[in-house]
């Protein structure tokens, strides 16, 4: 019987009536009292107290069902903006989206993640604060912070665990300390999660997703069952440090030889293009040269698609996912996406690969910051955050 009380709980919360609405399962009045089973003056009542808290609004009149049309409610995106962040160790993307998670505006900054947390946090907020003062409708306050970051976060406590590119970060619970300088909710993810999660936000009808981010370092997110999966305490869908077989036995930042990262990632590709006397400075570089079809370039490139490839092989086989999508820049690469396709399709079942989609991402460098910014709005709009407004 408690749980009985308990579910009832659950759907007269105006927590779980925004969720519906949200989801877009229910539109109307009527469709939540419809769908669960609460009579409309509760119903009433509760979305009352959603319109006058700035969640929701009116919205037109709906379809008829045979009597009435009854009104439409949405989220009101009039009332509030969340900032989505996702920092890397030498570029930051910001994007500022309303509450119906619409993407208003966009700003790519150049940064140093070595610089120290406080110096970064504390420009990352004044940096927020001006794309509110530009973009933002009057009425619209910053409600909170989604943020990504490229290193492990620990889902457990929030720290970030041993963050290679982010040196003076491990330990660092990001969302407190932001959270600590704004008064405003904040959550951090690792960036690739934030990506897979981006992306799939494009397309919800694919339920199981592995999402590779590959630009100068290698990272993997993954949705199973339509959601972000995290593992045991968020280190769920780590390739970097797989080593890869009949690899070089190149040092990686862990300590040990042939990581993924380490002989695959567009670090690796630019070093041995110098080594071999190409002068490069950067991905980018090793891009353009690919794009001028210079021949060893363009082999490194699929080399390294074809390390990627057979990682992810495994990955396939196991995890059985309807949709592979290459992120980062080098997932803009026809080389580096060909040598993944074909180390993909030589080493995974027939079964596995007759029905995966192998595609390069459609979110391409808005991945991160979508993801980061349906996070904060998943917090704000919480269910149990919401409990209060019942």
């Amino acid at each position: 019987m408690n749980g009985s009380n308990d579910l009832l709980r659950h759907q007269a919360s105006a927590g779980a009536m925004l969720g519906l609405i949200r989801s877009g399962q229910a539109r109307s009045r009527a469709e939540i009292a419809r769908v669960t089973g609460l009579s409309p003056t509760t119903v009433a009542q509760r979305i009352d107290v959603l319109i006058d808290a700035g969640y929701v609004r009116e919205a037109g009149m709906g379809v008829s069902q045979g009597g009435r049309r009854p009104r439409a409610l949405e989220v009101d995106p009039t009332t509030g903006v969340v900032c989505a962040v996702d920092l890397g160790s030498q570029h930051a993307t910001f994007g500022l989206l309303d509450l119906s998670g619409r993407l208003i505006a966009t700003r790519r900054e150049r940064i140093d993640i070595a610089d120290g947390v406080e110096p970064i946090l504390t420009w990352m907020v004044g940096v927020a604060d001006a794309l509110v003062a530009e973009h933002a409708e009057p009425g619209q306050r910053l409600r909170g912070y989604g943020i990504g970051v490229p290193g492990p976060v620990d889902s457990r406590t929030g720290t970030l665990v041993s963050p290679s590119r982010m040196p003076g970060w491990n330990g660092v619970d990001v969302a407190a300390a932001v959270s600590d300088l704004t008064e405003l909710p904040t959550v951090v993810d690792n960036d690739a999660n934030l990506m897979a999660l981006g992306e799939h936000g494009l397309d919800r009808s694919i339920d199981d997703l592995v999402f590779v981010k590959v630009g100068s370092s290698i990272g993997c997110g993954v949705i199973a069952s339509g959601s972000l999966h995290h593992g045991h305490h968020g280190m769920a869908g780590d390739i970097s440090h797989v080593t890869v077989p009949d690899a070089p036995p190149v040092l990686c930042s862990c300590g040990r030889t042939g990581c993924l990262d380490a002989v695959a990632g567009g670090r690796a590709i630019v070093r041995e293009l110098r080594d071999a006397g190409v002068q490069v400075e950067s991905v980018d570089d090793v891009l353009a040269l690919a794009r001028d079809a210079h021949p060893l370039a363009t082999r490194m490139l699929r080399e390294a698609g074809t390390r990627v490839g057979r990682v992810l092989a495994t990955i396939m086989n196991f995890f059985n996912p309807q949709r592979l999508v290459l992120g980062g820049i080098l997932g803009e690469a026809e080389a580096f996406v060909a040598g993944v396709r074909s180390a993909i399709y030589l080493e995974c079942l027939p079964m596995i690969t007759d029905e995966l989609d192998i595609v390069v991402s459609q979110a391409k460098e808005h991945a991160g910051i979508l993801g980061a910014g349906g996070l904060v709005l998943d917090r704000i709009f919480d269910v149990h955050e919401l409990e209060a407004a019942r």
